[in-house]
């Protein structure tokens, strides 16, 4: 069996992970079980970029394969902006970073209010085999909060198909339509056809 280390501690994360990729073949702990530590500057222009860069550093530091996902939201009207920027689109809170997405958005009509959420997952291995895997979530932004869960964006990233944003979404069904689960599906056809 391969023991994977995931790149984060994130305990939620690292559950949406082995719940999709664990199998007899596969297993995975965080940087905490895998007694490493590693921070690395995210220097990369792509998620695929920044993925590849944490999977790297925690594959180097451990010695073992190392996945890695980097994500972040995608706005139409705004070029692509946050991007790989996402958690640092201005300084504060979560909450500072929607209201100032919402501020730049004010005058942008319905129509044309469409994003999408990005993951790109990276697997590296000891002998320098990598690959990297984008997945997506497409919805539009909203005008003001919706829901209490969730993180990030997710108040105002909301999903026609399902009539709900990612806040006031079961966390379970979050997880099965997510850009992370269409990551980590991707990721794990990845992984059988190339038999690791």
């Amino acid at each position: 069996m391969d023991t994977y280390v995931i790149a984060t501690n994130n305990a939620h994360k690292l559950h949406e992970i082995r719940d999709i990729l664990e199998n007899d073949r596969r297993k995975f702990v965080s940087m905490k079980e895998a007694h490493i530590a590693t921070d690395p500057e995210e220097t990369g222009t792509t998620f695929e970029e920044n993925a590849l860069i944490k999977a790297r550093a925690a594959c180097k530091a451990s010695g073992m394969p190392a996945l890695a996902d980097d994500s972040g939201l995608e706005v139409d009207a705004l070029n692509g902006e946050p991007g790989i920027r996402s958690a640092r689109y201005c300084q504060g809170s979560d909450q500072d970073r929607v209201d100032f997405l919402l501020k730049k958005m004010e005058n942008v009509p319905d129509e044309r209010r469409g994003a999408q959420f990005v993951s790109a997952i990276a697997c590296v291995y000891p002998d320098g085999t990598e690959f990297a895997i984008r997945g997506i979530c497409r919805g539009v932004i909203l005008r003001e909060n919706h829901g209490e869960g969730g993180f990030g964006y997710d108040p105002v990233f909301y999903v026609p198909e399902e009539g709900e944003t990612f806040s006031s979404m079961a966390q379970e069904r979050k997880n099965q339509i997510s850009h992370r689960a269409n990551a980590l599906v991707l990721t794990k056809a990845e992984l059988e056809k190339r038999g690791l």
